[in-house]
């Protein structure tokens, strides 16, 4: 099929139905601070997950759930060929957006519902994809469904996976129904193409309405454990403390500096601090924090690790505590397939749409799929670049014009 196929152009998705299906979806789990609580495998991921399926059926697309929980939407093709698969997740962190995830699955959605009124059966078929876990907010690591497709991560392993709040994977899997049967992976796709907000400011700042996405940052978390001594905060001298809260605050002040002196695409951030005993007059005896760090180049991401454990050596010997790293996840950054990002862009200008080519500064679950298939992104802008916050919005002319350049695209790939 050409580029600029006047069939295909003349498909366009609608806004009414994707913004209700958006709303209806953000209503469950939704905060009094209006904020979406969707975590994995609890109650309201539950019933999301429900919905979903109910709106795959009401397309006549063919529901399949693999072992680990991810759920597929099938749509059959003229022939018997490795599928074009689209999707994204509907799990959120606490107070998480209504975009983040949920439009890359609704809009493949509408996708399969353009076709179906147009009466368009494509050569391959067309697969719509929710995957479990992907936001890693209640389990770890994060993009857990779409790492056991692919086989990075082992079926066991993503069931012995516990929550903070001392849950496992598999009894809370099973809990909400869940296991599935589906075989894993279902399906090697023909290529896979996620829609996505950018969650960043740059469209929005430059005022462009598609990114296609051609390489993402890769991401090293660690969590730490310092150890040092409670005592009174009046009576001990500073230089007889051993506090694990200035630690706590050293490394968050260290790791900004890091980003400083290496520059470029460099970012880190310390996104939980826990103290304890947690009380104004006491030095805390213990502290808990994460590390995030991320570049686009692993070599120089290498290079920051290891800045960061030299630093916690040297931290730890000059204030006498203890410091223990456990590693939550490490992803290589990714490069994706320049063939779709290309396909992208051209329809973004066939459309009309300005375009740019980015890189992914969040983890996704195309970047797992990306071990797999050809793969590659479509972002839309993000007001103001806020994400997982309440306040996220992407305007309505950006949603559809994103689920436009998904539809075209996917029309490419599977005809």
């Amino acid at each position: 099929m050409n580029t600029l196929d006047t069939q295909t152009l003349g498909l366009r998705i609608q806004s009414g139905l994707l913004l209700e299906q958006l709303n209806t979806l953000a209503d469950i789990g939704m905060t009094p601070e209006g904020a979406c609580c969707r975590l994995a495998l609890s109650d309201e991921d539950r019933i999301g997950r429900d919905l979903l399926i109910t709106w795959m059926k009401a397309l006549k697309l063919e529901v399949s759930i693999d072992p680990i929980g991810n759920i597929f939407g099938w749509r059959a093709g003229l022939e018997d060929l490795p599928p074009v698969m689209t999707g994204s997740h509907i799990d959120t962190v606490r107070t998480g957006g209504r975009y983040d995830g949920p439009l890359g699955v609704l809009g493949g959605l509408e996708v399969v519902r353009v076709l179906n009124e147009a009466g368009i059966v494509t050569r391959r078929p067309i697969v719509v994809a929710a995957f479990t876990n992907e936001e890693g907010a209640r389990f770890h690591p994060d993009m857990l469904g779409s790492l056991v497709y692919v086989g990075g991560l082992s079926l066991d392993d993503a069931y012995a996976s516990h929550s903070a709040d001392g849950k496992v994977l598999i009894d809370e899997l099973i809990k909400i129904g869940y296991v599935g049967k589906a075989a894993l992976p279902l399906c090697k796709p023909h290529a896979f193409v996620e829609l996505h907000i950018e969650q960043g400011p740059i469209l929005d700042i430059e005022g462009v309405t598609i990114g296609a996405v051609r390489d993402l940052q890769g991401i090293s978390w660690q969590e730490l454990h310092i150890v040092g001594q409670s005592n009174h905060a009046g009576t001990t001298p500073m230089r007889l403390r051993h506090d694990a809260g200035y630690c706590a605050a050293a490394i968050s002040v260290f790791m900004r500096e890091l980003t400083i002196e290496m520059g470029g695409a460099q970012v880190a951030t310390m996104g939980v601090t826990q103290l304890h005993p947690n009380l104004i007059n006491v030095i805390a005896a213990r502290a808990v924090v994460t590390v995030d760090l991320r570049n686009t180049d692993e070599a120089l991401l290498k290079i920051a690790e290891q800045k960061v454990a030299d630093f916690l050596v040297k931290l730890a010997a000059d204030e006498g505590v203890t410091i223990t790293s456990h590693r939550l996840a490490r992803f290589e950054p990714v490069k994706f397939d320049d063939g779709i990002a290309d396909l992208i862009a051209q329809h973004a200008q066939a459309l009309g749409y300005s375009c740019r080519s980015m890189t992914s500064g969040a983890g996704h679950d195309a970047q797992m799929m990306a071990r797999l298939c050809p793969s590659a992104m479509i972002f839309v802008p993000s007001v103001k670049g806020i994400s997982h916050n309440p306040a996220e919005h992407t305007e309505v002319a950006d949603l559809v014009a994103g689920g436009n350049v998904l539809l075209q695209t996917m029309l490419e790939l599977a005809q």
